[in-house]
């Protein structure tokens, strides 16, 4: 697939549409998904591990989630099914791909452009397979928007594969003042737990 999802607010491809089947901890999700954003055909590889080996909230959670980069909004409905007490923002620049993830998903998501998403509202948690195709300024850009956007006790876990420069990733947040720890490795992948500087405390990887 070519890179239009991740810098086109309004894809040229076809709206081909697409049901997107998988199972995170023995709950199935069916999606819809389409031609025009990213993994349509099934649940990206890097997703799947983050979804699977991150903790995800439950039912106590309270506050605001962030689903970074939605696409049709698989993390976004894991989330909101996880935390219906939660609300979660899924934020894309894709048209499409916020309106896909706006049928995907239920009352307690609000999908949005970046723009869209007031200043006021802080994150307990932000999660993201964050687009590393777009090169390394235009996502340390992303990264340094919303980062900071977490709240004192805040966590954001971040899927990057080990080949696509999740270590470097790494070393670049703790240059930024971020606490960032590998919290996981598993086919290829790294799940990294990034915390601001001072909050909380980081314990050992997780390997498999």
């Amino acid at each position: 697939m070519s890179g239009e999802h991740y810098f086109t607010a309004d894809p040229a491809a076809d709206a081909t549409r697409h049901t997107v089947v998988f199972t995170v901890h023995d709950q199935e999700f069916r999606l819809v998904a389409s031609a025009g954003v990213f993994s349509a055909s099934r649940l990206d590889p890097g997703t799947s591990v983050l979804l699977h080996r991150a903790p995800l909230p439950d039912g106590d959670t309270t506050g605001h989630l962030l689903d970074l980069g939605c696409g049709y909004g698989p993390i976004a409905t894991v989330l909101a099914a996880n935390a219906p007490r939660a609300t979660v923002y899924a934020v894309d620049v894709n048209q499409r791909a916020l309106a896909l993830a706006g049928e995907n998903t239920g009352p307690n998501v609000v999908t949005a452009l970046p723009d869209e998403v007031p200043d006021s509202v802080g994150f307990t948690q932000i999660w993201s397979n964050p687009p590393i195709r777009i090169g390394k300024p235009e996502l340390h850009a992303l990264l340094l928007r919303w980062l900071p956007r977490l709240t004192p006790d805040g966590t954001a876990w971040l899927v990057v594969a080990k080949n696509l420069g999740s270590d470097s990733l790494q070393r670049w947040l703790v240059e930024q003042g971020f606490e960032a720890e590998r919290y996981a490795n598993h086919k290829g992948f790294r799940i990294l737990r990034v915390r601001k500087a001072g909050d909380g405390t980081t314990g050992a990887a997780q390997n498999s």
